[in-house]
């Protein structure tokens, strides 16, 4: 039976969107490449602007009590962390970490002149770049670039860096390399090795050499056909070798499937879903997720409410099944958003556009847990808006060279000092 269209374009996205070189899907052939010590760094993607003093309460400050009389959380009804700080009471899952040691909070980050759009603000999070220049690659697609630098391709034709999507965002496409999108390995697995697709693959391409390079790249860094190969034939090319990819990563998440309960939401199946692959030891050590909107312009308590129950109860599960899998000190989960909210409330109830914002990070090992730095200063605002004081390609240069083991300049393309909480 010939595949649905539907999944054949779902197909041929994700294999468009990894948009491999073919000696990328073969072994290692030198040792020492993308050697992490077994450490995995999950991204959560807070997509839409969270509110971050909503979220991390300053529970004796007047000012925010007094610029928010509708959307100021009492302090009663707080987790409380410090006599300063209480936590949004759907996020009791945070206070438990929070409590054992492994969470830690980084206020105020941001970055020089910032942009309120969505868009551009995203891809200025994603590309790691600064607000005046314009880059066409992501920071963790970089990354890959950089540690992969002299190899053919990761061990079993495995991708180091997976989003949990149909789709690949910016922040994951590298010059050379890319990572995989996917939203299920049995999925990707039952499109890729339908008939249509392998029997077609297979009649059409059994002649090419395993290691041939029918792509060049183009100005923008992403593998183009040679000029006397059809679009099909780009096409199949590239999903041949995503099929390699889809077979191998279906094959470990058999292995050892999380068998704790999560949440039957999208983002609870996505953790198990992640939990899986890293109890199946892949090869993968980034793994990249979204959850929102939380672009809450108006009814900001009930949205924000809804949105972080469901990412506690799937922080909950995926924590836990870490912990008792003893691979809770390997995992580094962080949370960002693209920026935060006004620190006054609109006439709708909700907050606008704002500046700075806190970043969240989880595990096992972090060297300094808790408030890693001061409250914002609700006294001395830009504009309306917190004002940031740690720029964020600081916290990916402490991501990259504390827990991936890289060169953080080689992806950054400038100098930031590490932190040293992990």
């Amino acid at each position: 039976m010939l595949i649905k269209r539907r999944d054949f374009l779902k197909t041929a996205t994700l294999a468009t969107t990894s948009l491999w070189l073919p000696r990328f899907l073969h072994g290692y052939q030198q040792p020492g490449v993308l050697q992490t010590d077994g450490k995995i760094l999950v991204v959560l993607q807070l997509s839409g602007g969270n509110d971050g003093l909503n979220t991390f309460i300053p529970v004796r400050n007047d000012v925010y009590y007094r610029e928010r009389p509708r959307l100021a959380i009492e302090r009663d009804k707080t987790l409380a962390l410090t006599s300063e700080v209480g936590l949004h009471p759907a996020l009791g899952a945070m206070k438990k970490l929070y409590d054992n040691g492994h969470l830690g909070v980084l206020h105020n980050v941001g970055y020089p002149n910032s942009d309120r759009s969505h868009f551009r603000s995203m891809d200025i999070w994603h590309s790691g770049s600064s607000a005046n220049d314009y880059v066409q690659t992501g920071w963790l697609g970089r990354y890959l670039d950089a540690s992969c630098n002299g190899s053919d391709a990761p061990k079993n034709g495995a991708s180091r860096a997976l989003e949990i999507d149909d789709t690949l965002s910016l922040v994951l496409k590298g010059e050379q390399m890319k990572g995989l999108a996917l939203q299920d390995p049995k999925r990707l697995y039952e499109s890729a090795k339908s008939p249509y697709f392998s029997d077609y693959v297979s009649d059409r391409f059994v002649q090419h050499e395993p290691d041939a390079r029918p792509f060049v790249t183009s100005s923008a860094g992403s593998p183009e056909p040679h000029d006397h190969e059809a679009p099909a034939d780009y096409l199949y090319k590239t999903m041949s070798e995503t099929l390699a990819s889809a077979d191998y990563l279906y094959t470990q998440s058999k292995k050892q499937r999380s068998t704790a309960s999560y949440p039957s939401t999208g983002l609870g199946k996505n953790f198990k879903t992640i939990a899986s692959l890293i109890l199946s030891d892949t090869d993968t050590s980034i793994y990249y997720l979204s959850h929102g909107s939380f672009d809450t312009h108006v009814n900001q308590q009930g949205q924000q409410q809804r949105l972080f129950q469901e990412m506690n109860d799937a922080l909950e599960a995926f924590c836990t099944d870490m912990q008792q899998n003893g691979r809770w000190n390997d995992v580094l989960v962080v949370t960002f958003s693209e920026f935060g909210r006004r620190v006054a409330q609109n006439a709708s109830g909700g907050t606008d556009h704002g500046k700075a914002n806190p970043m969240v990070f989880m595990g096992g090992a972090l060297k300094q847990q808790g408030l890693l730095n001061d409250l914002p200063d609700l006294t001395r605002l830009d504009d309306g808006d917190l004002t940031f004081n740690i720029d964020f390609r600081q916290v990916y240069a402490t991501l990259l060279q504390n827990w991936l083991q890289t060169d953080a300049r080689l992806v950054l393309n400038a100098p930031f000092t590490p932190m040293n909480f992990i």
